[in-house]
């Protein structure tokens, strides 16, 4: 029988070992698209990857509708597999890889765009993310203000007061050093205008071509990095829909390996704007992590 292993890596592991799989060479540009098979309630969303020693494939649901009756809207489940004979290894909790590795692979970009002192944090959303990116952010830099924005007045002040931030507005980005934006938005956050030269953005909500938290406002202010540029001409809606109004060049998207390694320099007099849509790498990376830590 498979082992069945609960949870994920801790947040500062799972930063570290997502960072160091991108030093000693993996490339986010090799690995296959994620498939989204539609269904009447929603969409499966299976996504493959092999690394090193593994070869896994994440399986999750997306039901829209679970929310009005309670349920997770995400859920699914890791296999990974043996590199070689693909044997069953383990099965693993899709959801808590996803909140950890989402989060994580945000502050491996972050802990390389930041400001070394950043420590205002403008942080949108009220969901697992929000409070996943908290911890993962304030695992690489010294976050002392953080100002939580969402669309329900009431959720976003008792999610403020459980993390210990304030609850804020829109217009607190103009003092922000790092702008988290952790929603189901389908439509931008924010003005982008309102942006510091000095802000880092961070955007995990989407993998739609025809959603996005971000305007072309802001994309157009930016240094933007992506995952892999492949994957966010296909997913990413904040840069997809940037191109097509002509707010961005294709050409001038930054892959975060390249950030990482240092072969990019990124330039200081303009914000810098991550968008991740979330790459069947980083599972495995974190799964194969979790498998070799429970010494199985």
């Amino acid at each position: 029988m498979i082992p069945v292993l609960e949870g994920a890596p801790p947040m500062a592991a799972a930063i570290d070992v997502l960072r160091k799989s991108l030093l000693d060479g993996l490339d986010p540009e090799a690995g296959p698209p994620r498939s989204v098979v539609p269904v009447p309630h929603g969409q499966l969303l299976l996504m493959p990857a092999h690394w090193g020693n593994y070869t896994g494939v994440k399986m999750v649901t997306a039901a829209p509708g679970n929310a009005a009756r309670g349920l997770p809207r995400i859920q699914g489940n890791y296999l990974l597999l043996d590199g070689e004979t693909l044997t069953p290894l383990a099965l693993l909790d899709g959801i808590a890889l996803t909140s950890v590795r989402t989060a994580a692979v945000s502050a491996v970009a972050a802990d390389a765009l930041a400001g070394p002192d950043a420590s205002r944090l403008v942080l949108f959303g009220t969901g697992p993310q929000a409070r996943s990116h908290l911890e993962a952010l304030s695992c690489i830099r010294p976050i002392q203000d953080v100002v939580v924005v969402g669309r329900n007045a009431d959720r976003a002040r008792a999610f403020a007061a459980e993390v210990g931030a304030r609850a804020g507005t829109v217009d607190d980005i103009v003092h922000a050093d790092i702008v988290a934006c952790c929603t189901t938005a389908r439509t931008p956050l924010f003005d982008g205008a309102l942006l510091p030269p000095s802000a880092t953005i961070v955007a995990v909500g989407s993998h739609e071509p025809d959603a996005r938290e971000v305007d072309e406002t802001a994309v157009a202010r930016s240094t933007v990095i992506v995952e892999a540029v492949s994957a966010a001409l296909r997913e990413a809606g904040d840069v997809v829909q940037a191109v097509q109004a002509g707010a961005l060049d294709p050409g001038e998207l930054v892959g975060l390996a390249d950030v990482v390694s240092g072969r990019h320099e990124i330039p200081p007099e303009r914000p810098r704007f991550f968008k991740s849509v979330g790459m069947a790498w980083e599972d495995l990376v974190l799964a194969a992590a979790h498998f070799e830590a429970a010494g199985i």
